[in-house]
């Protein structure tokens, strides 16, 4: 089923290619409209996914720090999640 990824009215994804994960639907980074999304320093660590790098989400000058996380080298046991994002921080995951 095709989902799509909104914040402040626009669409950030959308994809019928997605992994669900611990609540969170995981897009495939390819699915991104790039032009809202600005890469940021943040990291963070799960220990069975490996580290997550983050995206800022910036729509019509309103930005959404850190709102967006992907797992470019994840650890062998969430293989499936590599080049996959995920969002937080208000952006609605809606069926589409």
């Amino acid at each position: 089923m095709k989902k799509k990824a909104i914040w402040n009215g626009q669409v950030l994804a959308e994809s019928d290619d997605i992994v669900n994960i611990e609540g969170n639907a995981y897009f495939p980074e390819s699915s991104l409209n790039k032009a809202y999304f600005k890469e940021s320093a943040t990291n963070t660590v799960c220990p069975w996914k490996g580290t997550a790098s983050y995206y800022s989400i910036n729509v019509d000058g309103t930005e959404n720090k850190d709102a967006a996380w992907v797992y470019p080298d994840p650890r062998q046991a969430a293989a499936v999640l590599k080049n996959r994002v995920a969002f937080w921080k208000g952006v609605e995951v809606v069926d589409g």
